[in-house]
């Protein structure tokens, strides 16, 4: 059953079809807001947040819109409210994706280690909106046309931020590896 149309089910009366998106989409959202904001228990309860919203405001889902897009969009509000209430920037984040290769020399472990934790600061360092570009369009694997659903702007506008943030994610770990400076 495609999530369209489950959602639909769900925005029709048959409660019991979020079940199965949760069970979809409950580690994409996590991973998401783990990402933007470092914390393993904000993220959950912003997971929870997002599957409340979705079950609320049921009847505002329109089919012809990617449900995927329309729960990122979801996630980003409720994201940007617990933000507000909390007015704190978001922290470096727990994990991410070793970049280490099976069986490769401890040297090359350890500088792999090393510049995971140096992109982990840049990351960290990126305003709150590129940062959020970039784990949606590199984390999360989501489409431009996604993304700018969600983000409720044109697909040429998304691409031309995923850009700058790129650039400057990448001024910033060679800044901090002490190889340039960035601007």
């Amino acid at each position: 059953m495609e999530d369209e149309q489950a959602m639909q089910q769900v925005r029709d009366g048959e409660i019991g079809k979020l079940e199965l998106l949760f069970d979809r989409h409950h580690r994409a959202l996590y991973h998401y807001f783990l990402h933007l904001t470092g914390n393993r228990a904000a993220s959950e309860d912003l997971v929870q947040e997002v599957f409340f919203r979705i079950l609320k405001y049921r009847q505002t889902y329109r089919t012809e819109t990617s449900f995927r897009a329309w729960m990122f969009r979801i996630g980003r509000n409720a994201y940007v409210d617990q933000a507000g209430r909390q007015r704190s920037e978001a922290a470096l984040l727990e994990s991410t994706p070793e970049m280490d290769a099976p069986g490769s020399a401890p040297d090359r472990q350890m500088e792999n280690q090393e510049e995971t934790a140096l992109l982990r600061r840049a990351l960290a360092e990126l305003p709150s909106e590129k940062r959020e570009v970039i784990v949606m369009s590199r984390f999360l694997d989501l489409r431009y046309e996604e993304i700018a659903s969600i983000l409720k702007c044109e697909v040429g506008t998304v691409k031309v931020r995923v850009y700058r943030a790129l650039r400057e994610l990448g001024d910033l770990f060679f800044a901090l590896r002490g190889e340039r400076t960035p601007g």
